[in-house]
Formats: structure tokens, sequence, C-alpha cells
């Protein structure tokens, strides 16, 4: 099979994939084994399961404490918010709307988490009102939703990425502790911000 074939067969694949449920078993039956095959691969990655669930459990109203640190040596700066978790995407992915404050201005932030079938890895984005820009993260969970991501965002002053490390924890059934840890003056990994999530 050339290339240009198999690009076909793929396009097709997932045009099925789309519309298959309106023509119904007719259109099953009209596909080539092989097309068969491949639409089951594209409806296995792309269903919702145990890890979505995990995620799904999340979902609810927050109230929300952020520490924040200038400098590696300053105080932390705290500041009150709230947070709203909500899935979309029948099921597939979690999004988060962030209000509070950051060092004492108004902010705003959007968050979007979801379980990649393919990679076996979660994934999460995050933008907010101080930035035009976004963060992209990747990671991994266990079963008690303790995670690691790892991610890159870009970065006003030296116009490049900056890799930043977040991690997630519930210490208990109602409450979460993210920490966010980025480069300090010297280049090595500080931890920036901690923040407390506890749901009502």
């Amino acid at each position: 099979m050339n290339r240009t074939t198999a690009r076909r067969l793929l396009s097709a694949a997932a045009l099925l994939v789309l519309v298959a449920p309106a023509f119904g078993q007719r259109a099953a039956e009209e596909m080539t084994p092989e097309e068969q095959a491949m639409m089951e691969t594209y409806m296995k990655a792309g269903a919702p399961g145990e890890q979505h669930q995990m995620l799904a459990s999340q979902a609810g109203e927050y109230t929300t404490v952020a520490r924040s640190w200038a400098a590696p040596d300053a105080p932390p700066m705290e500041e009150m918010g709230s947070a709203t978790r909500t899935m979309i995407l029948d099921g597939r992915v979690m999004v988060e709307t962030y209000q509070g404050a950051m060092m004492g201005m108004p902010f705003t932030g959007q968050a979007m988490t979801g379980y990649d079938n393919v990679s076996g890895k979660y994934w999460a984005t995050w933008n907010d009102s101080m930035s035009t820009g976004i963060m992209v993260m990747e990671g991994t969970c266990d079963a008690e939703m303790s995670c690691t991501f790892t991610g890159t965002y870009n970065d006003p002053i030296t116009k490049g990425p900056v890799a930043s490390t977040m991690t997630f924890r519930w210490t208990s059934p109602t409450t979460e502790v993210l920490e966010m840890h980025g480069p300090g003056p010297d280049g090595n990994q500080v931890k920036m911000m901690e923040l407390t999530y506890t749901k009502k």
C-alpha cells in the first residue's frame, strides 16, 4: 500500500466515524474489512474510559487559596479565589474556570484537562487574563489522581519557551493541592505557586 492510498483510507475511516451513525447498519456493511478495522480503532481511541471518569469525579465548585512567590527567598503572597470544574464533549474533557486575584489584580483563567487514549497520557492546557499565550502540559496520574505534568509557556522577557512542572495531589476527599515549579534566577527549578482547592 502506497502512502497516498494509506492517507485516503485514514481519511475515509475518520469520516466514517463521524457519519456512520447517520447511515446505520448499511454504512457498516458497505465498508471493506480494512475500513471496518480502521473505524473500530478510531472509535476505541475516542471512547471515554476509566481515566475520564476519574476526571469527572472532580467536577464541582471550589474555593481556592493561592500562594505565590516573586522570588525564592521572598514571603508568599496569599490570595483567595474560586473555581468551577465541568465535563464537556460527552465526558471526555474537564474544563476549569478560575476567578481570583494575582499580585493584587483581578485574575481569571481557564484550564482544560483530558486523557489521550492513544498516547496513554494526560494532557492539560492553561490560559489566563494576564497573557495572550497558552501553557501546554502532559503527564501521568496514579489511581488516587496524584499527577505530575511537565510543559512549556512562552516567556515575555526571553521571547522563548520556559519549562515548568506542575504536581497535583489530593490531601483529603475534598482538598487538592497544586504546586507549580519553574526556573529561578539561577536556572534551577523553584516553587513558584501553590494553589489549594477545597470542594464545596
